[in-house]
């Protein structure tokens, strides 16, 4: 997150670096990253930190910086690969879905994964449609109202600042979101 929010701002090569270094240092054997991987035994990787990792690298690239550029494209696709070897929500062992609430659509999203989410992000990012995208926009599409908005499921827990849209009512942010996906789509 921090790599996103510096680069959009135009931090400082060099204070850039040193994130570079440890995100590309962060990358697990199964393509994805774990926050929790220099504090803890982790043996795979998760949805979570690789989203937040992918955005970092992607608003890193997008505006221009170099430093180990062709290893964070590569890191880049592995990550990708990562989510879309789970269908974007289900367990690669088991093809169970991992968590309910990557089903649901959040808004703000603060650092916790959605199908939503991941999909804004292939959208943003120029990516390919890829078949194993579509369950999980099936599931999305079927969350549309009749006036054609898609709503907000649930906030998280945790202080805010204001409240910019109400759980369980049409939500602008993820009906923005979707219609930015169905643009990607049939591209």
């Amino acid at each position: 997150m921090a790599l996103n929010v510096l680069s959009y701002f135009g931090g400082s090569q060099n204070d850039l670096e040193s994130i570079i270094d440890f995100v590309i240092s962060q990358e697990m054997h199964d393509g994805g990253f774990n926050c929790r991987l220099n504090r803890n035994a982790v043996s795979h990787s998760s949805m979570h930190t690789t989203i937040s990792v992918l955005e970092g690298i992607s608003e890193y690239l997008k505006s221009g910086y170099k430093y180990r550029s062709a290893e964070l494209k590569r890191a880049r696709n592995e990550a990708e690969e990562f989510l879309l070897r789970r269908s974007l929500f289900r367990s690669e062992h088991t093809s169970e879905i991992i968590d309910k609430k990557y089903l649901q659509m959040h808004y703000p999203v603060r650092w916790r994964y959605d199908v939503l989410r991941a999909l804004d992000y292939f959208a943003c990012n120029g990516r390919s449609y890829d078949p194993r995208m579509q369950e999980a926009i099936d599931i999305l599409e079927e969350k549309k109202n009749d006036e054609g908005k898609w709503p907000l499921n649930t906030g998280y827990p945790g202080e805010i600042h204001f409240q910019m849209e109400k759980a369980g009512k049409p939500s602008r942010w993820n009906t923005l979101r979707m219609l930015r996906i169905k643009k990607f789509l049939n591209s």
